[in-house]
């Protein structure tokens, strides 16, 4: 197992066993308006949404956690089966690990057996500026066939890789590299944070760009600073547990970034809402706030390494939340809970 590979591997087992999450959640702050007289039926409300050009049944991303690693794909699987159940959207974690050593393209690859409407491909922008430009391109296309891709993702992810003792901070010449892929490469390209979320003034720049839509991915959910904490605490290594207590809570809320993201982009790009969504009505104030789904990750993660059915299980719950959410606000379709009054704080 390369150092990608282990990387990728005590990733998975820290955020299992810690506690790696913000230290506030700040979708606690957003709060809907109670519909006391909604005046439809619980029984005729459509969760079903488009994104991308594809029907989801729902309007979820399962986000990118994992592959590289070989449990990676017990994990992909049982994550791609769910989606194929509930009709939703499903990214993976970073396939860097795959074009390093192809007997770990399986563990991503393994998705393609399954019938899910929208697949996202996933490469870090701190590897793509280390690469030419037919390197990129090269490489675009076989993480994307990797997985029948509809989607390609650049993942910007330099907290994590500022924290951890061997990653690449490299961020020179991103912005143009993205410029480039988004107007050369055959699919949609999106932009998704890791967890430090996207600021309306980085959306403005993107949107000069050819993309097709932003994951905001924003704080108050999993930190990678913290996971860099429990790596470094597991190795003894003092010196990079203080840059990643240091940093725990870095990054822009979720929230937050919703409507920084949209005004910047005059609400032109589809938004993805990652970061701390922790169940239905998480998603359902996502959408009411302008995003256009929401994208969850580590509250998944758990019952996918357990079985198909303990996930499976967990998004019936998770749907099930939206749509009485979605009861309570009296709008029977995704589309109109952009029409939901909101308050934030406990108290308004």
């Amino acid at each position: 197992m390369n150092q990608t590979e282990e990387r990728k591997r005590e990733h998975v087992q820290i955020s299992l066993k810690e506690n790696v999450s913000g230290h506030y959640n700040y979708w606690d702050d957003v709060r809907l308006m109670h519909n006391a007289l909604p005046e439809i039926n619980e029984n005729d409300i459509d969760l079903s949404t488009q994104l991308f050009g594809k029907k989801l049944n729902a309007p979820l991303i399962i986000s990118g956690m994992t592959g590289g690693y070989p449990e990676g794909k017990k994990i992909n699987e049982h994550l791609a089966a769910a989606a194929s159940t509930f009709q939703v959207g499903m990214g993976v974690g970073s396939q860097r690990a795959a074009l390093e050593n192809q007997k770990q393209v399986e563990t991503y690859s393994i998705i393609k057996e399954y019938d899910i409407p929208l697949k996202i491909a996933n490469i870090g922008a701190s590897q793509m500026v280390l690469w030419d430009k037919q390197q990129i391109l090269d490489n675009a296309a076989k993480i994307v066939e990797m997985i029948d891709a509809d989607v390609l993702a650049v993942c910007l992810n330099f907290l994590q890789e500022a924290i951890q003792p061997e990653g690449e901070a490299q961020a020179k010449g991103c912005l143009a590299t993205i410029d480039m892929l988004s107007r050369e490469f055959s699919r949609p390209i999106i932009i998704k944070e890791s967890g430090a979320g996207i600021s309306g003034k980085i959306a403005h720049q993107l949107k000069k760009t050819k993309i097709c839509g932003i994951d905001v991915g924003g704080a108050g959910g999993t930190s990678f600073s913290a996971v860099e904490y429990y790596r470094a605490k597991m190795k003894g290594d003092t010196y990079n547990m203080h840059a990643g207590q240091t940093f725990w809570d870095w990054g822009i809320p979720t929230p937050t970034c919703i409507l920084e993201v949209g005004k910047a982009t005059s609400w032109e790009l589809p938004i993805i809402a990652t970061g701390g969504v922790r169940h239905g009505l998480d998603i359902a104030k996502a959408l009411v706030l302008g995003a256009n789904a929401a994208g969850m990750a580590h509250a998944l993660l758990k019952p996918a390494l357990k079985d198909k059915k303990s996930l499976e299980q967990e998004l019936d719950v998770i749907t099930r939340e939206l749509r009485i959410a979605m009861f309570l606000v009296g709008v029977d379709t995704v589309e109109k809970l952009s029409t939901v009054e909101v308050r934030y704080g406990s108290t308004e």
